[in-house]
């Protein structure tokens, strides 16, 4: 947690001894905490100031057992301050009374009395997500000012470019080619470019350009009319006139075949193109954003690009630098992953524990960002309890042996063989493919297939 400012605590309980209790608790852990009596005090002081985390007791009134004044506060803070972490506790804890707590919005629901080393560990992690959300949130409105765009997540110094890029060339219709490894968020960037612009109220069409197999690269980009080939049943719109006045992202793009390429850049040079099948020439609005993980000027040195339809695509550069070149960013993902993910399942977890947002950060991640989602998932659905273990995220470090084939089921080697191709190629997915014997469209295929 941040110690500058210091996390702000509400703690509300009708008992001056758990008040005491509660405060000098977070005090000795470097927490500020305030103290109201009742749920008028709680809305005043939600009122007046901003609070990282509210601790609140669900009974007031004397004599009182069944938790209804509590959850009626919980529905209230939820019209107040919904993304506010709620941490409830009571004595006369039930389970009925703890599902409609959690279901009415609370984080976490503790009984009195209760253990101190498991309610701090409960605050931290709240007060941690919490921080991490908003400056997600935060950095989502610099980077998209126009609309509520797709969060980005950058604290890292290697990040801030990036968004100075989205903030600045966003709004306009400039063409964009995002580069960097696979995992590392080129689709999200492309989305906040599209959410900063003008035609953000406009339709965003995303396609992945190492999926299309060469006879169906036309029908797909251009559509195609009833009777055209064999399959054409009927008029097919493509994906340039779906994108008509919004934004066309054409993900993977170094994977176009050459034969192709000469057709995409006909088309960016004069925005018209036909049908498959129709002499009828259509005219299509679109802002045109494309990315790879290839390095498209050695592309061109090797004769596998164009260098034209690279002059057309790179008006404007943005690199998209790889996880582990942006660690201040891993708790912060960290966290947001699991707040979304978790909710997604159902499951009760708060949070992480020290060993295993420790192995998070020691972790070489070689999938990116796309892998620390796939690990937090993981960790979600394996933890047993309340917080996400080491060994529930199921990271391979160098350490641990290489799996035995035998004991691998056909898809699990499959999946083995093309990680560890993709990790000799250095992330390139086109010298993985050329290496594993696969054309482009397979390998693209597989990967989706195995979610890599």
């Amino acid at each position: 947690m941040a110690s500058d400012p210091k996390p702000r605590i509400l703690i509300a309980d009708d008992q001056p001894d758990v008040l005491e209790a509660l405060r000098f608790l977070l005090k000795s852990e470097g927490l500020r905490a305030e103290t109201v009596s009742s749920p008028r005090a709680v809305r005043e002081a939600l009122a007046q100031g901003d609070f990282d985390l509210l601790i609140a007791d669900l009974n007031y009134t004397r004599d009182t057992t069944s938790g209804q004044e509590g959850l009626d506060l919980l529905a209230q803070i939820q019209q107040l301050d919904p993304s506010l972490p709620v941490v409830v506790m009571t004595a006369w804890a039930t389970v009925e009374v703890a599902v409609e707590a959690m279901r009415r919005g609370a984080r976490d629901f503790v009984q009195k009395p209760w253990d101190n080393a498991r309610l701090l560990a409960i605050v931290r992690n709240q007060v941690a997500l919490r921080r991490a959300l908003r400056e997600g949130e935060r950095l989502a409105a610099a980077a998209a000012p126009r609309g509520s765009g797709p969060i980005l997540i950058a604290q890292s110094p290697a990040m801030r470019p990036v968004l100075d890029l989205v903030q600045r060339v966003g709004p306009s219709d400039a063409t964009v080619l995002i580069t960097g490894e696979n995992g590392t968020g080129k689709g999200l960037v492309a989305s906040a470019l599209h959410a900063a612009s003008t035609r953000a109220g406009r339709p965003f069409v995303s396609i992945n350009m190492g999926g299309l197999s060469e006879n169906l690269f036309e029908s797909e980009l251009f559509g195609h009319v009833r009777g055209a080939f064999t399959d054409a049943k009927s008029d097919r719109v493509g994906r340039f006139e779906m994108a008509d006045g919004g934004t066309l992202f054409l993900d993977e793009i170094a994977n176009v075949p050459l034969p192709q390429q000469a057709k995409l850049l006909r088309v960016l040079e004069t925005r018209s193109f036909e049908r498959v099948g129709s002499s009828r020439t259509l005219q299509a609005d679109v802002r045109l954003i494309a990315a790879t993980n290839a390095d498209l000027r050695a592309e061109v040195a090797a004769g596998r690009f164009r260098q034209d339809l690279l002059f057309r695509l790179n008006t404007i550069e943005i690199h998209l630098p790889p996880l582990r070149e942006r660690r201040e960013d891993i708790e912060p993902l960290a966290h947001f992953f699991l707040e979304h993910i978790r909710s997604r399942y159902r499951k009760d977890i708060v949070g992480l524990e020290p060993a295993a947002l420790a192995a998070l950060h020691a972790h070489a991640w070689p999938g990116n960002v796309r892998e620390l989602s796939h690990a937090l998932e993981r960790g979600i659905l394996l933890a047993p309890g309340s917080q996400i273990r080491a060994a529930d995220l199921g990271l391979i470090t160098a350490r641990d042996a290489a799996p035995r084939l035998e004991d691998m089921s056909l898809d699990e080697v499959e999946k083995f063989l093309i990680r560890q191709t993709l990790s000799r190629c250095g992330g390139n997915a086109m010298r993985a493919a050329e290496a594993l014997g696969l054309s482009r469209s397979a390998f693209y295929r597989r990967l989706e297939k195995y979610g890599l």
